[in-house]
């Protein structure tokens, strides 16, 4: 697989990465902990190098089963987790805490997790209001020097909160959702990440599994399944946006490819600095997505998507209000 930097830090992963999530967390019971690993390593034998977990997965359990899979294969991979959550007393309700003795406290239990001695890319999952970015981003820079972290990254932050820690600690990658269904990063941030050589790491890129076309109007989702709590996952958004599904269809169709590799290589295609993590349990999707980065799209293609994307109006809020909260701070 070809590989790409995240912006102008030097970190080079393979163009599609990893995320290992919906193994552990958010897409109903966890997949069982030798057939996750075996996911997991059947990617880094198809050229996968770049691995995205995090310590509220689970909580914790993603990052375990990532690293007694990865462990064999250290050397060769690049591993990010998250920080930014303590947990209640069922470790189900999750609270912001990003100050920096919980940031300690939080990256010794990953690192004993994910069964390595440094992190390749360390993300504060969510912004916390309570705590200044510039005070998240100076403890980074100091974990950065003891050895313990190489890259510092920011997952779901506004402009401006990326533009301060970039400031204290350069920022080497930030993570958010963006798809052909989320395309408000085109906005303002990829400009500024732009800008800033700060690389992209879109999660979701097939939305959350809508883009692949498996899913139906009449889907319905399991109250362990995080989809079920989302507007746009309704029956009425799933009937409004299938306009956006038969075109990808079509499209995928002319290529004699998958609306997902379709999907996949649409986000590739757009800068040089991002890298997608779209998730899997099952190993015919991951080779099915990791195909996607051997697909070309000509500007005639580019430009044929984007005029039909932007005659099709997505429909429902990609989160429910309480977590559309937390992003963009």
């Amino acid at each position: 697989m070809q590989t790409r930097k995240l912006g102008q830090s030097g970190l080079e992963v393979s163009s599609l990465g990893l995320g290992c999530m919906g193994l552990s967390h958010g897409y109903g019971p966890a997949t069982d902990k030798q057939q996750a690993i075996a996911l997991i390593r059947a990617a880094v034998d198809q050229g996968v190098t770049f691995f995205d977990t995090a310590e509220v997965y689970g909580p914790w359990l993603n990052e375990e089963v990532v690293g007694e899979a990865l462990a064999p294969v250290r050397d060769r991979v690049v591993i990010a987790t998250k920080f930014g959550f303590t947990f209640g007393e069922d470790n189900r309700q999750q609270i912001l805490n990003s100050r920096p003795e919980q940031i300690r406290r939080a990256i010794e239990g990953s690192l004993r997790r994910l069964k390595t001695e440094v992190i390749d890319l360390y993300y504060q999952h969510r912004v916390d209001p309570e705590v200044p970015i510039e005070d998240v981003a100076g403890t980074i820079r100091d974990l950065i020097a003891e050895g313990k972290v190489k890259h510092f990254g920011l997952s779901e932050a506004g402009v401006q909160t990326v533009r301060r820690a970039h400031a204290v600690q350069p920022v080497t990658a930030l993570q958010s959702e963006y798809s052909m269904w989320w395309r408000e990063p085109e906005a303002e941030m990829i400009p500024t990440l732009e800008s800033l050589g700060i690389g992209f790491v879109p999660f979701s890129p097939l939305g959350k599994g809508y883009l692949t076309g498996a899913i139906q109007p009449d889907s319905t989702f399991g109250s362990d399944d995080f989809r079920s709590q989302v507007p746009r996952f309704s029956p009425e958004a799933l009937a409004a946006n299938q306009a956006l599904i038969d075109l990808l269809g079509t499209i995928a169709q002319d290529k004699a490819v998958t609306p997902a590799q379709i999907a996949l290589a649409w986000l590739l295609a757009q800068k040089p600095w991002i890298v997608p993590i779209p998730g899997t349990t099952k190993l015919h999707r991951l080779k099915e997505n990791l195909q996607a980065a051997e697909l070309h799209l000509s500007t005639e293609d580019l430009q044929r998507i984007n005029q039909a994307l932007a005659a099709v109006e997505v429909q429902g809020d990609r989160y429910p209000a309480a977590l559309q909260a937390r992003v963009g701070r």
